[in-house]
């Protein structure tokens, strides 16, 4: 049942990208308008002040109601539209925005706006999108501790989940995730180094895609892993996110590519990749009978598992890269501050009630101590990672099928400050893709007590448009858009 806090803003909050378009040409909604709603929806239920606080939204733009006055009169006079002309957008807080303050959740770069945009916010504004705000995530990408809770920030606080508040809205891109499913953008980015799109797009039941590593440029993003960093798109439904990934890659193809169907397609069903939570499970048994009815062709696939080695050498590859990355990209950063990862561990320390509250920085520390990508661990441990992803796992598993696929995360876990996260019905999906930055898309498949859960499917490099109509095949057969039934519950924090 949908319980919307906002009821008077709900029929706005949720049009799609084309009826808003269509409703845009006609004149009965104005960006203008739109942005007004989504501001006035965005203080009713997610600020500190607001009596759902949500936390998805860190910051929203000053200018932009200004900037939808533009959208409007351009298109009065008619003047030449972009692909999302006068549609608002939210932009996660580790992608640089001018105007916003791009902080990565972190109070260390707080004070330290950017002084362009990313080049990815760039082509946003060139197909004309209206950046309305950015959102919270899991602090610097949920690479600071192995204990730290998904969602939370020391910027934004803790992000909840709009189906039910005492539940994780996943990480690192928590607050994309949930702002969408609670209605206060139709479209918004998210970025991946493993995980951290698929896991918020399962646990607030809307769509995303980490494409193919350098299919959307980095420059502007607070980098993790360039070997693994990925921006990507997220929104409500499949259609859109391929509209949107096309002008993130400016390209032309995908969203083409998304709605042909996929007559024929192999559908490499991965039955070990499960989440081991019985529901769930068998709930994506049921799903993959979509794509039978969409005329693809099942294959059952015994998909490498990654064991505890794997996970090691992905953690050190992760961390050596970022030893390098973040603290070239902290040196370069405008104001004062932390210029190194050196000096943030000290004003982590220095800041310990804000930062280190709930848990520690023993990531950084151990990447500081590993040396970046000189240390010959590194090199070894990336050539083994790379050795299982491709000749174990990937190579084989795709091997006469087009796409694989397999049930994302089990319905979101409670959050925990004191334990930090608990994901036990994880799949391990995301896992070989994220090691040689192959493409993962992930999409509502059902409802599992009354919590969404996604399906996902991983293809080889540049087969985004062929995971998104493999994904559509899902959206058609599940019906749970066009049934309403993707709207968030707003449950209270409860027992059990």
């Amino acid at each position: 049942m949908d319980r919307d806090p906002h009821p008077s803003s709900t029929e706005t909050a949720y049009l799609g990208l084309d009826e808003l378009r269509g409703r845009l040409a006609r004149g009965s909604v104005t960006s203008v308008s739109l942005v007004e709603t989504l501001l006035s929806r965005i203080a009713a239920l997610d600020g500190a002040d607001s009596p759902c606080a949500l936390r998805s939204v860190v910051a929203t733009s000053a200018s932009v109601l200004d900037e939808a006055a533009a959208a409007d009169q351009t298109r009065s006079r008619g003047g030449s539209a972009g692909a999302l002309a006068g549609i608002p957008v939210l932009v996660k807080d580790n992608i640089e925005v001018v105007g916003l303050p791009s902080t990565a959740g972190s109070t260390a770069l707080y004070g330290r706006p950017p002084r362009a945009d990313a080049e990815l916010v760039a082509r946003l504004r060139q197909a004309g999108a209206l950046v309305l705000g950015t959102t919270n995530l899991s602090e610097w990408a949920n690479l600071r501790s192995s204990r730290s809770t998904s969602g939370w920030s020391a910027v934004g606080g803790l992000c909840a989940n709009p189906w039910a508040f005492e539940r994780s809205a996943g990480g690192s891109s928590s607050g994309s995730g949930a702002a969408l499913a609670a209605g206060l953008s139709p479209l918004a980015i998210g970025t991946e180094t493993d995980g951290s799109i698929t896991c918020p797009a399962s646990l607030n039941g809307v769509v995303g895609i980490k494409p193919t590593v350098g299919t959307v440029p980095t420059v502007g993003v607070v980098p993790i892993s360039a070997s693994q960093d990925s921006p990507g798109p997220m929104a409500r439904s499949v259609a859109e996110v391929a509209a949107l990934l096309d002008v993130l890659a400016a390209t032309t193809g995908t969203a083409v590519r998304a709605a042909a169907g996929i007559e024929g397609c192999r559908v490499g069903v991965a039955i070990t990749w499960r989440t081991g939570h019985p529901g769930t499970d068998e709930l994506f048994d049921d799903a993959v009978a979509h794509f039978t009815r969409a005329g693809a062709v099942l294959i059952e696939v015994a998909a490498a598992m990654p064991g505890p080695a794997e996970g090691d050498d992905e953690l050190t590859v992760l961390l050596a890269e970022m030893a390098d990355d973040l603290g070239a990209y902290l040196a370069a950063r405008p104001g004062e501050g932390a210029r190194s990862l050196a000096e943030l561990v000290a004003f982590n320390e220095a800041h310990a009630s804000d930062e280190l509250g709930a848990f520690g920085q023993e990531h950084f520390t151990a990447a500081l101590a590993l040396g970046g990508r000189r240390s010959p661990t590194y090199a070894e441990a990336r050539r083994r990672n790379l050795d299982w992803a491709l000749r174990t796992c990937l190579g084989p598993a795709l091997a006469g099928v087009d796409v694989l696929v397999a049930p994302a995360y089990a319905p979101a876990w409670k959050s925990d400050l004191l334990l930090g996260d608990r994901p036990e019905g994880a799949s391990p999906v995301t896992t070989a893709p994220a090691i040689c930055g192959w493409p993962v898309a992930t999409v509502p498949m059902g409802l599992v007590g009354g919590l969404p859960v996604g399906l996902s499917l991983v293809g080889r490099p540049g087969s985004e448009g062929l995971l998104l109509a493999c994904a559509q095949a899902v959206e058609d057969g599940a019906g749970l858009l066009a049934a309403g039934l993707l709207r968030p519950t707003w449950l209270p924090p409860g027992r059990g």
